[in-house]
């Protein structure tokens, strides 16, 4: 038995665009910017994707540069690109959010969690290109 378990905290890289799968569930991929602790010159990227509730949540009230703690797990899927290339990637599929700053639109310290989400999420067809 293994655990896969992400927390992080950083600050979106670009506004969120909330998208919806083929199957009606929502959908929005974003970039974190995680500052390493060690340096103050060192950031990392990191790739994520929220389903359903929390996915509204981020789309909705989040925008470039806010601040936000996340739980999560790391998912690594394969597909194929336009050119039938095959390709992996690796995201963290965030389960909650807290916003960590106070805005007009929410106060500092407010989360949200997706109490039902469904592991098959990794595997929905969606009308976009998926890959980040």
């Amino acid at each position: 038995m293994g655990m896969n378990i992400v927390v992080l905290t950083g600050r979106l890289t670009a506004d969120p665009e909330l998208k919806y799968a083929k199957s009606g569930k929502a959908f929005v991929k974003y970039t974190l910017a995680v500052n390493r602790s060690y340096s103050k010159d060192q950031v990392d990227f990191i790739n994520c994707i929220a389903w359903d509730k929390v996915a509204e949540i981020i789309g909705k009230y989040l925008r470039k540069g806010s601040m936000i703690g996340i739980n999560g797990r790391i998912s690594i899927r394969d597909y194929e690109d336009e050119n039938n290339q095959k390709r992996r990637i690796t995201e963290i599929v965030t389960e909650s959010v807290e916003f960590l700053e106070s805005k007009k639109d929410n106060s500092k310290g407010e989360s949200y969690t997706e109490n039902n989400y469904v592991e098959e999420n990794n595997n929905i067809d969606v009308d976009d290109d998926f890959p980040f």
